[in-house]
C-alpha cells in the first residue's frame, strides 16, 4: 500500500505525482486549454475557482426578491400575534440575506483569472491565489499572490465525492500544489492547480517546461487575454481584473 509522502496530505489524496525535477511518464497537456503566455523565460497557465458565475447572479436576484418581501410577512405575523412565524420568518430573512450576499460575492469577487506563473530562469512559481471562506460572505474575500522556489513545489492528485440537495452525488478530481519547507515533507502552503481537467497531464506540462523548455511542449494555440471578456459575460464583467503586484509582476516575467 502506497502512503502519502507529504505531511499532512491534501484532502481526498489519491497519489503523489512526480517531483519538480523528476521525469514525467505521461503526455504533457493542458487538456485543450492554451497557456496565457509561453516563452523561454516564463509560462503562465490559466486557472479559475468558478465557472458558472451567471447562475449565481440569477440566484442572487431571485433571493433578493424574497428577502425584500419577507419583512412585510414578519410584521403582519407580529401584528396578528403569530410569534412562531415571527421567529421562523426572521430566521428565513437572515438565511435569504446570507444567500444574496454569498451568491453575489461568488459571482463578482473571484478575479477573471487566477493564473499561475512558472519562471524557468529564476526557478520559481508565482500564484495569483484567491482566498475566501464560503461560509462567511460578510468578510472580505481577497487575492493573495505568493511566490516560492520551484524546488519546494509538490503535486498531489485528489478526488472527492459530495452529496447534492436532490439526493444525487457530485464527483470532483484535481491536482493540488503543495509547498514544502525546504529539506522536508512538511507542507507550509497549498493551492489548487485546478479541478475537473487539471490532472497529471497538466502537471507533466509544467514539469516538462521547467525541465526542458517550451521546445519540448506541443505548439500552443493563440493565447487569450484573461481581462478581455465579452459583453454578454455578465459575471466576468463584474469580476475584478487580474493585477499582479508591480514588483512580483516584473520579477515573474523577467530573467535574472
Amino acid at each position: 500500500m502506497v502512503l502519502p509522502l507529504l505531511k499532512p496530505p491534501c484532502a481526498g489524496w489519491q497519489e503523489d505525482l512526480p517531483g519538480p525535477d523528476e521525469l514525467v511518464a505521461v503526455e504533457p497537456s493542458l487538456g485543450g486549454r492554451t497557456p496565457n503566455h509561453l516563452d523561454t523565460t516564463y509560462l503562465e497557465v490559466p486557472r479559475s475557482s468558478i465557472s458558472v458565475r451567471s447562475i449565481f447572479i440569477f440566484f442572487s436576484l431571485m433571493m433578493t426578491y424574497s428577502t425584500l418581501r419577507m419583512p412585510f410577512h414578519v410584521v403582519d405575523a407580529y401584528l396578528e400575534g403569530d410569534m412562531d412565524f415571527v421567529f421562523t420568518g426572521s430566521l428565513a430573512s437572515f438565511v435569504f440575506v446570507w444567500g444574496v450576499v454569498f451568491c453575489f460575492k461568488v459571482a463578482a469577487c473571484p478575479p477573471r483569472d487566477e493564473p499561475l506563473r512558472f519562471n524557468r530562469i529564476r526557478r520559481k512559481i508565482y500564484a495569483y491565489n484567491f482566498r475566501h471562506r464560503w461560509w462567511n460572505p460578510f468578510e472580505r474575500w481577497k487575492v493573495v499572490p505568493v511566490s516560492y522556489d520551484w524546488s519546494q513545489v509538490r503535486a498531489e492528485r485528489w478526488s472527492q465525492m459530495g452529496a447534492l440537495p436532490n439526493g444525487g452525488f457530485i464527483y470532483k478530481t484535481g491536482v493540488m500544489l503543495s509547498i514544502v519547507e525546504p529539506g522536508t515533507n512538511k507542507v507550509i502552503d497549498r493551492f489548487p492547480l485546478g479541478t475537473m481537467g487539471a490532472d497529471e497531464h497538466a502537471w507533466a506540462y509544467i514539469c516538462t517546461y521547467m525541465q526542458q523548455g517550451p521546445a519540448a511542449l506541443p505548439v500552443p494555440g493563440e493565447p487569450k487575454d484573461h481581462n478581455d471578456v465579452l459583453w454578454c459575460e455578465f459575471g466576468l464583467l463584474l469580476a475584478p481584473k487580474v493585477v499582479w503586484p508591480a514588483d512580483m509582476d516584473l520579477e515573474s516575467r523577467t530573467a535574472l
